[in-house]
């Protein structure tokens, strides 16, 4: 299993992951040291431990609005293929009374012409 240097708010972490997974685990540190350093600047110093739970909580509340508009999202998306099998069977439907409209004209067009030539 890899094991991977990172560093946040100023120390050094050795962590395990998943093979091919450093780059990422990588990434995902510097986004929290990011986060950590911007509430710094907002906040000044005022402990590691609670600075660090402030960026995690706050990197949690973004995961969770993003996982709510993803809910959301998905919801359209359902809504919309509800609508689109709906708006298919109407369509079919349309297509089926057109075929029986149009068969029975052409059954008169037939009748009326077999009375003409009869008629001649």
């Amino acid at each position: 299993m890899p094991q991977v240097s990172v560093t946040i708010a100023g120390r050094i972490y050795r962590m395990a992951c998943g093979e091919g997974e450093e780059d990422h685990l990588r990434s995902l540190a510097e986004r929290l040291d990011g986060k950590i350093n911007e509430l710094r600047g907002d906040f000044g110093e005022i402990g590691d431990g609670r600075i660090t739970v402030m960026a995690a909580l706050t990197m949690a509340d973004g995961l969770s609005e993003a996982e709510r508009r993803i809910a959301a999202l998905e919801a359209d998306l359902a809504a919309l293929r509800h609508d689109q099998l709906a708006e298919q069977a109407r369509i079919e439907a349309s297509g089926d009374a057109l075929a029986a409209v149009l068969e029975d004209a052409a059954a008169r067009i037939g009748h009326v012409a077999r009375r003409m030539g009869a008629a001649s």
